[in-house]
């Protein structure tokens, strides 16, 4: 049977499961039913319930503007799938085309979507992440155990970790009128995703709104009761406050450990792919029938000299499963390939910020429109003297615009669309801290010595 026959037959009735029943798993097999295939599709998801939208957990539950239980993802057409809800998947292997589930359950494939995505980073010491009053904020009923906490009126919030959700949080405690002390190892708040200028605004901000903001120190133990409810924390410092509260907002571990043994290029960044979301085996070569999409991913932008992104955005999962999807259904000439400008939104105190390109990919920064002591601006960032991402406070009606000069590959520092440029805009450093490796760790040991039989096999270390 031809090509053209096989790729009939199997859109007809091929098997396709997709391993994670997230917002990418759940917009691919939308996009997989839209573009014709009638084959069988099986969901296969760690958590009970339907695919949920995420962003609002940390903003609009915890306002208690919207129940935990109202985020399930609205649904745009049918996808005629058998779920398997509430297993986690454990196992793929790959000569047999088997996902295995922790019951025991294989599940068989000829395609399988991978969009696992991520959970949050736990407290490092278990007794303590134990304590009543100790929370992380990834899922629905996380949110919905923090909202009520929050409610009961504590005296003191700790949030542990100034990144973008434990800011928001920090944000709605104060709206709440809760008082808070926000800890973080970094000098300022953001300064991992938007760097060190962006990051003195938003401790600028954070301060002005009455948040007990400490940099530069670590939280070193939790102390509970006799009861077992958290009632101090202990700082690298030597200082100590008082709390009821405290949430763990350390970012999140990919969740890829299900895949030791597989053979795919998996590990604590993601899951190695190509543009077109075709997964890479630990050879670097692509594997045909293993695709992967959302947090989880990998993928190479060729706009950012072909490295390796790994994106915990909305916008980038919607995008990504639309075309893992179509690729899954299509000949090699007919795929597409994902080059989508990442995205990215927050609320906090007051100010809406956005965010195009990729803030990281940067060594420059320079505020280009707008004024940063109003909390209205834009800052631009150049590598290498073409603009590669935009960041906007209370200003994201020019994103767009920036798009089209991250696209282009305009040069940076870039001109001034509007009349409001600052008179004294000059491009600093944008000054990332230096990346740690939080989590396990793979590398790879080379075997083999003829270009025909050499391959690598996963080495997994631990890092303390």
């Amino acid at each position: 049977m031809g090509s053209a026959d096989t790729l009939q037959a199997f859109r007809r009735d091929g098997r396709i499961v997709i391993v994670g029943a997230s917002l990418a798993g759940l917009r691919a097999a939308e996009a997989l039913r839209e573009e014709g295939f009638t084959g069988s599709l099986t969901m296969i998801g760690d958590e009970l319930g339907e695919p949920y939208d995420r962003p609002p957990l940390s903003k609009q539950v915890l306002t208690g503007w919207v129940p935990a239980g109202n985020t399930t993802l609205p649904r745009r057409r049918d996808i005629d799938a058998q779920w398997l809800l509430g297993v986690p998947a454990d196992g793929l292997d790959l000569a047999t085309n088997h996902v295995h589930l922790a019951d025991g359950r294989d599940v068989p494939f000829d395609r399988v979507l991978i969009s696992t995505g991520v959970r949050a980073r736990p407290w490092f010491v278990e007794a303590e992440a134990a304590l009543d009053g100790v929370f992380v904020v990834r899922t629905r009923e996380h949110a919905e155990s923090l909202q009520r906490a929050m409610a009961a009126g504590p005296s003191r919030v700790l949030i542990i970790g100034a990144g973008f959700t434990g800011s928001e949080i920090a944000s709605i405690c104060r709206e709440r009128d809760i008082p808070v002390t926000v800890a973080e190892l970094a000098p300022a708040p953001l300064v991992g995703a938007l760097g060190a200028m962006i990051g003195g605004v938003a401790a600028d901000m954070q301060r002005a709104h009455g948040v007990d903001l400490r940099c530069g120190v670590k939280v070193t133990k939790l102390e509970g009761d006799a009861q077992g409810h958290f009632r101090r924390a202990h700082f690298s410092d030597g200082t100590t406050i008082d709390a009821d509260v405290a949430v763990v907002a350390l970012g999140g571990i990919r969740n890829t450990e299900w895949l030791r043994g597989s053979g795919l290029a998996a590990g604590p960044w993601g899951i190695a792919c190509d543009t077109g979301c075709r997964a890479l085996d630990l050879n670097g070569l692509i594997t045909d029938d293993i695709f992967v999409a959302g947090d989880v991913a990998r993928c190479p932008n060729p706009i950012y000299e072909y490295r390796l992104i790994s994106l915990e955005h909305w916008v980038n999962a919607v995008e990504q499963a639309k075309v893992a999807a179509h690729n899954m259904l299509s000949a090699q000439a007919d795929r597409w390939p994902h080059l989508s400008i990442p995205t990215f939104w927050s609320i906090q105190f007051g100010v809406n910020i956005k965010s195009v390109g990729v803030p990281t990919f940067a060594d420059e920064v320079v505020v280009t429109q707008g004024s940063v002591p109003d909390h209205r601006f834009v800052a631009a960032y150049g590598y290498q003297g073409r603009v590669t991402a935009a960041v906007s406070f209370n200003n994201a009606k020019w994103l767009d615009h920036y798009r089209q000069l991250i696209e282009t590959a305009a040069p940076f520092p870039p001109p001034c669309p509007t009349p409001d440029e600052p008179a004294d805009a000059k491009p600093v450093p944008v000054d990332f801290p230096s990346p740690k490796l939080l989590a396990q760790g793979a590398t790879v040991v080379v075997t083999g010595h003829d270009p025909g039989e050499r391959r690598v096999t996963a080495a997994w270390q631990h890092h303390q």
